[in-house]
């Protein structure tokens, strides 16, 4: 038999031992709040954020372009159809002549055309010396020769 089986360290030792095992027995198990398995969990759920937060913002990006795209593209439509109603009221000759009579001041053969001046324009062009100023070109070349000069 060996020489340490009544010892008092080993007499100790297995009290002890009996002693935490009434203690365990007594309470319930007590679980560590943070478990491998819960930070495993955490750290693959971080990563997935971060993974996807970059293709998250491209797709709401390019969501926001692809309605401007479309509101685009109805505009366009409806500049078409604007464009297409102009081309087929200047096929109409009636159109024609009322724009022509109204812009050009055409007048049909037979009538006496009239512009009447009401007043609001700018006045008439000058006459006499002040008409006929010289060209740029001129005022540059006189202001290059005075310059020259002094």
């Amino acid at each position: 038999m060996p020489a340490d089986r009544f010892s008092t360290a080993t007499r100790l030792k297995a009290l002890g031992e009996q002693a935490a095992a009434r203690v365990y027995r007594a309470r319930p198990p007590r679980r560590n709040r943070l478990t491998g398995r819960a930070a495993l969990l955490a750290l693959v759920m971080c990563s997935l954020v971060v993974a996807l937060a970059y293709p998250i913002r491209q797709y709401v990006s390019q969501r926001s372009d692809i309605a401007d795209q479309r509101r685009k593209a109805q505009d366009a439509g409806a500049a078409l159809e604007r464009l297409r109603e102009r081309k087929a009221r200047w096929r109409d000759p009636e159109f024609v002549r009322q724009q022509a009579r109204r812009h050009l001041h055409y007048v049909m053969p037979g009538e006496t055309g009239y512009l009447v001046q009401d007043g609001s324009g700018t006045g008439s062009a000058p006459k006499g010396p002040q008409a006929a100023q010289p060209p740029w070109y001129d005022n540059l070349w006189d202001a290059v020769d005075s310059a020259d000069k002094r």
